[in-house]
């Protein structure tokens, strides 16, 4: 017998989606910082075993969309909600589902959920107990499970649920896969991610990230990746005094760049101006986003 399916991640932003994606599947796949809307694609990471096959989707987290960009993140949210045979629902004590829309259709559906309760070791035993409450009357059939996925408290009875709820089929994808991403994506990814750390406000989140070239040679890669903004003086704020604020972007980044390829790297960043691109179906489709 073969277990296999897709099991979505879902949940408002800042409840650890990505550090649970990433601990489950053992490797660094989805942006983590304390910020929220890190995420804004759907990741796949896929966890083979000899009679087993995970395909864990990290979804972006919940919003209400203020831009184009929210738009199609709420998609990829509304389609993992449609091709899930297992929801992996994450939650954390103190916060409210922002969106009841979805909670709703979760409620409505057929899907097996198990739900975490992430960041418990940031709480009490009482007030764990009584978010366990809340939830089980919320979701009568899911599986709760309190966890922490910072400390990797629960990550194998997590585990052990989700292989107990796959229903039965053949592999999805090769069993030597990771992920169904391209290494360009992850490059732009861990350069993104180096963004929200370092930049305050509104400046991480006004900026994409696209890798214009990779050549793979013997012992290094050269790569290039262009940073877009909205406005000029994003751009200044971007680049910094003497261009200290991008370097100091670039030298992180190779770091992880070079831990996640296992290869030395030579990265270019440069940073362009590309007015109200959250709002531009042309510029979302070039960055990847499903428009219609």
């Amino acid at each position: 017998m073969h277990k296999a399916g897709f099991v979505n991640i879902i949940g408002n932003p800042n409840v650890g989606k990505s550090t649970l994606m990433n601990a489950l599947v053992g490797e660094k796949l989805s942006i983590i910082t304390s910020k929220a809307q890190t995420t804004r694609h759907r990741i796949m990471g896929i966890v083979n075993g000899d009679d087993f096959q995970i395909v864990y989707t990290d979804t972006p987290g919940i919003v209400n969309p203020h831009y184009k960009l929210h738009e199609q993140m709420m998609g990829f949210v509304n389609s993992a909600l449609e091709d899930a045979d297992l929801f992996l629902l994450v939650t954390e004590i103190g916060e409210t589902f922002k969106n009841q829309d979805v909670l709703a259709k979760i409620i409505r559906s057929n899907t097996p959920v198990i739900l975490v309760i992430n960041k418990i070791d940031l709480s009490d035993q009482q007030t764990i107990r009584d978010k366990i409450a809340y939830w089980q009357n919320q979701i009568p059939r899911a599986i709760i499970v309190p966890a922490s996925a910072t400390e990797r408290f629960n990550i194998d009875t997590i585990f052990d649920h989700i292989i107990e709820q796959l229903p039965e089929n053949p592999p999805y994808f090769p069993k030597d896969e990771l992920t169904d991403r391209s290494m360009r994506f992850f490059v732009s990814e861990i350069i993104r991610e180096k963004l929200l750390l370092y930049y305050q406000k509104e400046i991480p989140y006004s900026c994409e990230v696209a890798v214009e070239s990779y050549q793979e040679k013997d012992g290094i890669d050269n790569i290039s990746a262009i940073i877009f903004v909205e406005r000029e003086s994003q751009r200044a704020i971007l680049i910094g005094h003497k261009g200290m604020s991008i370097k100091k972007v670039g030298v992180e980044a190779r770091k992880d760049i070079e831990e996640f390829t296992g290869k030395k790297c030579f990265l270019n960043l440069y940073v362009k101006v590309m007015k109200d691109w959250r709002n531009s179906d042309r510029a979302l489709r070039q960055f990847g986003y499903e428009t219609d």
